[in-house]
């Protein structure tokens, strides 16, 4: 997908001011169609729309731990310079707290008035103490005794012990307390543990909050002591690290010692309390976590909703989306016979393009790494790792290849936003097995998605590559909607081979001729892609462009859209989370449509296609239009040549831009969701029809 031979003639034409849509508020605005999914009835099953309530509050647990974080420290630092949107630092927090504000009183309401009433018609209840039998006080009791209280720790305030460092995220009862003797009253803290579910099961869809029954048994705690007075609340922090990679001697040891200080020590950003909170421990909260009232939300029990996945776990067959079983891809089911399929022989024969979950990750690209190491004929196996499961059979066959003798060389990124930690243990592991692990990149995060194998084989060396749009994670890809390209294509594999030697080494390489690769080449290739349709259309040609990605904020890439636009050329964006592009304004975005579709599966990945006169430009990749993505990060987009794999990019678009597809809809600014016609009846769900198409396959097959 190399764009070194195209001439880029990218002078801005005049464009207006305000043309740009605030970011922060346009996630908001994408964590507002996650909660339209809790809300919709019609669609969404009972409990999914529960998970949905769960996906929203951890959602916005991350939103305040990175960028309200951000914005906080760029107000304390007295930065005055407004975003891309033209809104001021300070402007901007008021509008977002206003706002979330908003959203929790909404997602709050959608639960007390709607999910949790019909969860409770079906059996599955979410109960207080008082509503117990005594069969289940004591059976609660006993597990309070045997499991709890053993590590609980009540941290009392006084002269000679100060207010304790509240853990971010940590549920915690905030205790009033009076002496009996001496009539003194006091303030204690019980941070709620973690060692057992948030809603523990007691029996036939009935549960109780922990919160709930460590309150209830307080006495134990402060025998002696009158509880006046207890409540739940719950502190949002900083939680984004930040290591100085230029000063580091070693960028292992330097991350390790910041997520130390990430343990404490990290400002909060947000305090959410009950609502009948007692004024004297909210004012001792206010005052002690040193945060303002408009970053106080006081909200019904139970806090923190996030605490609803446990509930999910329920097998209640028809309030759940119904089972889907992901199954091998066509084309590597064509040489699958008693044993596994062989990888390596369907693809000398073919590239194959894949679709998960549709498509089985675990026959397709675990298979792939999973036969490298097994092989006796394979020479080396390269592979990056953003992020992966804790049981992850792709670090378990590395580990194998390199036992078995090959060199293997593995790519941690151990600046993986939330999960570092992980990863330097998963990086520790690889190098005792005797991998060759490098650490990312100073500078930059890498984020591509790549697997290459070196294979011995009769003709000689033969080198084998997959490109993705999504982890090597075997649990997310079946919850996440990505694409890949298993290949043998020797210019592919040569320059995924050109790839890995820059990054392990110290190559300067930034020429290739079917990937572009960021941080130099992915901005100036799609912008000039995107000139080409501006010259097709005014030489009489029909422009097209279309993108699929998860966030779209770059100016540089939206003004080029916006010139297309203005040129005729019709733009489609598909856009699962943030757009800061704002279509339909007249002048400047009429012939852009952008459109989100949400579901079942997460939508991630990146696709990329072009009409070129009508032979199209078409590729998938790792990256999304931020400044990070094409900045700071190594990302990598391949294209497609073969005709069935661009039909098949083609009919995608075709089918999430129909008006008989159900999407939200955006226009200048606001979302607006599409879900039936006009006649009541409703669209299609995208998903659910490549779920039936994929079973339609697999009945032909059988047939």
């Amino acid at each position: 997908m190399s764009a070194d031979a195209v001439v880029l003639d990218v002078a801005p034409l005049e464009l207006p001011e305000g043309r740009f849509s605030d970011r922060e508020l346009s996630w908001l605005a994408f964590n507002t169609r996650v909660l339209d999914l809790a809300r919709d009835t019609a669609r969404v099953p009972l409990l999914e729309r529960a998970k949905f309530l769960a996906i929203f509050s951890s959602n916005l647990d991350e939103f305040f731990m990175v960028r309200v974080a951000g914005l906080k420290r760029r107000i304390s630092a007295g930065v005055a310079v407004p975003s891309a949107s033209g809104i001021l630092p300070r402007d901007l927090h008021e509008l977002l707290l206003g706002r979330t504000h908003e959203l929790l009183t909404e997602q709050a309401r959608v639960f007390a008035e709607d999910i949790r009433p019909a969860l409770a018609l079906r059996g599955i209840e979410i109960l207080r103490w008082d509503q117990l039998t005594v069969q289940e006080r004591e059976r609660m009791t006993t597990l309070f005794e045997e499991r709890i209280f053993p590590v609980l720790t009540p941290l009392a305030v006084d002269p000679s012990h100060p207010f304790p460092y509240i853990s971010g995220l940590s549920n915690n009862l905030a205790v009033l307390l009076k002496n009996p003797q001496t009539g003194a009253r006091q303030f204690a803290r019980v941070k709620v543990p973690t060692v057992l579910s948030r809603f523990l099961p007691l029996g036939e869809g009935r549960f109780l909050s922990i919160e709930d029954l460590i309150a209830n048994h307080l006495g134990r705690l402060f025998s002696g002591m009158q509880v006046l007075d207890h409540s739940t609340f719950r502190v949002t922090r900083n939680e984004d690290v930040e290591v100085e990679e230029d000063d580091a001697e070693n960028l292992l040891f330097a991350l390790e010692k910041e997520l130390l200080r990430r343990k404490v020590g990290r400002p909060p950003v947000r305090l959410e309390v009950e609502d009948d909170i007692d004024d004297r421990i909210l004012k001792l909260l206010v005052s002690e976590l040193d945060i303002s009232e408009k970053e106080v939300f006081k909200l019904p029990a139970p806090l923190d909703l996030g605490g609803l996945f446990s509930l999910t776990a329920v097998d209640r067959e028809s309030l759940q989306y119904p089972s889907f079983l992901p199954k091998t891809h066509p084309e590597l089911a064509e040489v699958e016979t008693a044993q596994p399929a062989d990888m390596f022989a369907a693809l000398k024969q073919r590239d194959v393009l894949l679709h998960h979950p549709y498509d089985s990750f675990a026959t397709s690209v675990q298979r792939f790494i999973e036969q490298a190491a097994a092989d006796p004929a394979v020479l080396a196996i390269k592979q990056t790792l953003y992020r992966t499961s804790g049981d992850s059979p792709i670090i378990d066959a590395l580990v194998e290849a390199a036992q078995a003798g090959k060199q293997v060389l593995v790519l941690v990124e151990i600046k993986a936003r939330f999960d570092e930690q992980a990863n330097i243990d998963w990086a520790r592991k690889l190098e005792r097995a005797g991998c060759h692990v490098v650490y990312g990149m100073i500078g930059l995060k890498t984020h591509s998605k790549l697997s290459l194998v070196v294979r011995d084989e009769p003709e000689g060396l033969r080198r084998y590559a997959h490109i993705g749009t999504g982890n090597y994670n075997p649990k997310t890809a079946r919850m996440y909607e990505d694409m890949g390209l298993l290949t043998s294509n020797s210019v592919i594999t040569d320059d995924v081979a050109r790839l890995f030697n820059h990054l392990s080494g110290m190559g300067q390489e930034t020429h290739y001729k079917r990937l572009l690769v960021a941080p130099h080449g992915i901005r100036r290739g799609l912008i000039s892609f995107i000139e080409d349709e501006i010259a097709q259309q005014r030489a009489g040609g029909r422009g097209h462009v279309r993108i699929k990605v998860n966030s779209i904020v770059d100016e540089a890439v939206i003004d080029s859209l916006y010139r297309a636009s203005q040129a005729g050329v019709q733009v489609d964006l598909w856009v699962r989370g943030i757009c800061s592009v704002r279509p339909g304004v007249p002048g400047l975005s009429e012939n852009i449509r952008v459109r989100s579709i949400l579901g079942r599966f997460l939508e991630h990945s990146r696709l990329f296609w072009f009409a070129n006169g009508g032979a199209p430009r078409v590729g998938i990749g790792s990256c999304d239009l931020m400044h990070r993505n094409l900045d700071r990060r190594v990302e990598v987009l391949v294209s497609l040549t073969n005709p069935r794999h661009l039909a098949q990019i083609e009919d995608l678009f075709t089918l999430a831009f129909s008006d008989d597809t159900a999407s939200w809809w955006l226009n200048g600014d606001t979302w607006t969701q599409r879900t039936t016609d006009a006649e009541g009846q409703p669209l299609i769900d995208l998903q659910e029809h490549l779920i039936q198409a994929v079973r339609g396959r697999r009945m032909e097959r059988s047939n």
